[in-house]
């Protein structure tokens, strides 16, 4: 790979739209964190209405341009990065071969924990034809191990979560948590295990925390207006700029995630979650959630282990109900932080990236 340097850059990352929320989180993100550390960032994503909730106060050194527009326009910066597989058009290719010093290219993809992340990560393709002849694509994958390119990570961001108190965020938005009362967060896809779980929370005091979009409209529509349930007190939250989305899962005991973003941040809270992965005609997100949790749970005891797969099985479509034994709320706490501090010993995705310029 290209030698690294010091000298901050302008980095060009093109976003194309397929999951409103996820693809611009995890956009969104990695520009702001390079941003933070000196690097100038142009996004240019093709819909990036998310962004007026998801980032309203914008961030220095970050400027977001109109894909369909002027993504063919302009000069390339020092980086380009083609998020997930995105292609770039002819013209702006034939504009980076022109450069007197042509951009790193990289192709950034999905975030998976399958065996062919540690194998293709860090592989070059050389451009033999076409407009983008004599340039070098590299593939960068994030990922959990050493072998990728790490998760997104910005700096101060575990001392931010130390000191987070929950109950003043909490209390900032009129919820108060009641004596043994779990707190519960739900982000998900139109998700047909959610009676069962719903009926699951209500059977001991829960304050489930609805994510705005499809679990706020899933919830209502099961519960009704009341919102409640037995010892089950829905609230609808509403949308939340990034930060204060991981406020709401640093304030849960138990965080219910879907897509990429999401699940990511969830893993930085420490705290118990379960994952649904964006479905796939074909299936193949099943594969994605056997790799993780190949990894994730290859060192837990066994009986935790065994329960947390079920949970995570039904709540994939995997299973008829959810499972009948839940997992120790207390055992798996202490095995997501040491799951956690494994991934803190790895280079994060933006300092690696970096280190590729």
């Amino acid at each position: 790979m290209p030698v690294p340097t010091t000298v901050p850059r302008t980095w060009d990352l093109f976003c194309r739209v397929i999951d409103n929320l996820g693809d611009t989180g995890v956009c969104w993100r990695l520009c702001a964190d390079l941003a933070e550390r000196g690097e100038t960032a142009r996004l240019w994503i093709d819909d990036a209405s998310a962004l007026a909730w998801m980032a309203p106060q914008g961030a220095p050194r970050v400027t977001v341009h109109d894909w369909h527009a002027h993504g063919s326009a302009g000069e390339p910066g020092d980086v380009v990065i083609e998020a997930f597989g995105c292609e770039l058009s002819a013209a702006f290719i034939a504009r980076m071969a022109a450069c007197p010093r042509p951009p790193l290219w990289v192709n950034l993809e999905y975030l998976s924990a399958e065996a062919v992340v540690e194998r293709n990560h860090g592989l070059r393709s050389p451009q033999s034809h076409g407009p983008g002849a004599g340039l070098t694509k590299w593939f960068f994958y994030p990922g959990f191990t050493e072998r990728t390119g790490g998760l997104t990570r910005e700096r101060g961001l575990m001392h931010k979560r130390a000191t987070f108190d929950a109950a003043h965020w909490l209390g900032g938005r009129g919820l108060v948590v009641q004596p043994g009362e779990r707190v519960v967060s739900l982000f998900c896809y139109a998700q047909t295990a959610l009676p069962a779980l719903l009926e699951r929370l209500a059977a001991q005091p829960t304050l489930l925390l609805c994510a705005a979009g499809a679990a706020t409209e899933q919830v209502t529509a099961l519960l009704g207006p009341a919102l409640r349930r037995g010892s089950l007190r829905a609230v609808a939250m509403p949308w939340l700029a990034q930060p204060e989305y991981d406020h709401l899962l640093w304030a849960s005991d138990l965080n219910f995630v879907r897509g990429e973003d999401s699940f990511v941040r969830a893993q930085w809270a420490g705290s118990p979650f379960v994952w649904q992965a964006y479905p796939q005609d074909d299936g193949v997100h099943h594969e994605k959630i056997d790799a993780f949790l190949a990894r994730h749970l290859h060192a837990m005891p066994a009986a935790l282990a065994s329960g947390v797969r079920a949970l995570w099985a039904a709540w994939n479509g995997d299973a008829a109900t959810l499972p009948a034994d839940w997992p120790d709320d207390q055992a798996w706490a202490c095995e997501c932080r040491a799951w956690r501090a494994g991934l803190l010993a790895q280079a994060d995705l933006a300092s690696q990236l970096i280190a590729l310029t």
